[in-house]
């Protein structure tokens, strides 16, 4: 299990929303890469980037400040918001991102999905992003009515190899992660899947071990000082 410490940037600053609202953020740095250094530094394997910009934009806003992530770190990134179109991608790809991360754009199309996994295998994820079960889009302010198992594996037979799967209701909390939502994807579907959301301390990491889940992104618990990444590390491959 892969430990993925998040990054979202807003303004080109390190921020973090509470539960998907773009009015309730905080900001804890102005200097991303910087940040990105110092979860190198600390042994992380890969970095979950969010350019929450774009999400609510659909266009890839804040280039500059992930390329100086990318050129900060020697460890592989993955990106995702505001990517709806294989331009959009050629250049996060260009920028030296190792995996972009579909959400909106899967959501309103397959055959997008289907292009871009056939393109780039898998350097491609889809992130679905669930509230009360159901879809999340456009930076989580509007909700699709298609039910995240059944999108899941709508995606999985288009050829997505690896989803990150998160609760809205959970994200940015603290309260812990949405432990039956994630084993009930990981039992759905073939794909790795990655949980995000609600991670405060380390017994939520504990307790996603079972679940069958491949990968765990932990944000705001690492800003606060809740979680160190030093000990989130330890259930790293297990």
């Amino acid at each position: 299990m892969i430990i993925y410490p998040a990054i979202d940037i807003l303004g080109g600053k390190c921020v973090r929303l509470t539960q998907g609202r773009y009015d309730m953020s905080t900001t804890y740095s102005d200097k991303p890469w910087e940040v990105a250094e110092g979860f190198e530094k600390s042994g992380a394997k890969w970095l979950h980037i969010v350019d929450l910009d774009g999400a609510r934009s659909g266009k890839p806003t804040n280039l500059e400040t992930i390329k100086k992530i990318i050129d900060s770190v020697s460890i592989p990134v993955q990106l995702g918001g505001g990517i709806r179109t294989m331009e959009d991608m050629e250049n996060l790809f260009s920028l030296g991102v190792g995996r972009v991360i579909l959400g909106t754009s899967a959501v309103k199309s397959k055959e997008f999905v289907k292009d871009a996994v056939k393109k780039h295998g898998k350097k491609i994820a889809v992130g679905i992003d669930a509230k009360d079960g159901k879809v999340a889009i456009s930076g989580w302010e509007e909700v699709s009515d298609f039910t995240a198992v059944d999108f899941a594996r709508d995606i999985e037979k288009l050829g997505t190899k690896t989803i990150i799967y998160t609760d809205i209701a959970t994200d940015g909390m603290l309260t812990g992660p949405n432990v039956s939502a994630m084993q009930e994807m990981a039992a759905s579907v073939n794909m790795d899947v990655i949980a995000s959301g609600g991670v405060g301390k380390i017994d939520d990491i504990k307790s996603l071990v079972p679940t069958g889940v491949c990968g765990v992104i932990v944000g705001r618990a690492l800003y606060t000082g809740n979680l160190k990444l030093e000990e989130c590390l330890c259930y790293q491959n297990e």
